[in-house]
């Protein structure tokens, strides 16, 4: 009797993957330091720790800050992100990046693979973002910061791998940051990195990712070269 094919899982990070979403962090990372009275950091400081929890994301931004401050530039992010939302602004401020839509649909579209989520994201944040863009629903499995800790720690992928019924050697985690890349290899998966996002190329690949593509219409064959080893 001829083997069955294994069943296999990808996984996007969202933010820097499937999202552009560095206005919306941007704006909300200026209101929560304004919200303190303390200089933010640059953009390119900011746009680094994206996909780490915001806990972890602001004790490394301001290591000179207290706990307790650290926890107010948490709310006052929080409460920016969600007034965000509530104006209707998801769709302009956190667009797909070109091509992302296509692959997805493609890549839902069959039986398998299985498609999933890995965010830094809350869960009310992934909610309202995959409504916004008409994604609700549609993933095999959704992991968020709330049940995890941060990236790079396994957790999340561990637990989709566990929620689908894949094993780590069937499946790809795919990010555009080092976090993603270092929490792939955790986990014993491949990792694909992309260009587009918010961690330079080089550093994905000293992290160890197997690939580096620049657009999205690569990313299907990427998936099949790596697991064709």
């Amino acid at each position: 009797m001829i083997a069955a094919d294994p069943l296999r899982l990808i996984v996007f990070d969202v933010d820097g993957t499937l999202v552009d979403s560095q206005a919306h962090i941007l704006a909300s990372m200026a209101h929560a330091y304004a919200c303190l009275e303390v200089e933010p950091p640059t953009r390119e400081d900011i746009l680094g720790i994206v996909g780490l929890s915001l806990p972890v994301a602001m004790a490394r931004l301001s290591p000179e800050l207290t706990a307790e401050q650290h926890g107010k530039l948490v709310e006052g992010y929080k409460n920016s992100f969600a007034d965000i939302r509530k104006s209707g602004a998801p769709l302009e401020m956190s667009p797909l990046y070109p091509g992302a839509r296509d692959v997805l649909d493609h890549l839902l579209g069959q039986d398998e693979p299985l498609v999933g989520i890995a965010t830094g994201k809350s869960r009310r944040g992934l909610t309202h973002l995959l409504d916004a863009h008409g994604l609700t629903g549609v993933f095999a499995t959704e992991q968020v910061a709330d049940n995890h800790p941060s990236k790079p720690h396994p957790s999340m992928l561990l637990t989709a791998l566990e929620e689908t019924g894949v094993e780590a050697a069937n499946a790809v985690m795919i990010g555009d940051t080092t976090f993603d890349i270092e929490m792939g290899r955790a986990a014993g998966m491949a990792t694909i990195g992309v260009s587009w996002g918010y961690h330079p190329t080089e550093a994905l690949a000293a992290a160890g990712a197997e690939r580096v593509v620049d657009r999205y219409e690569d990313l299907p064959g990427a998936i099949e070269r790596v697991w064709e080893g």
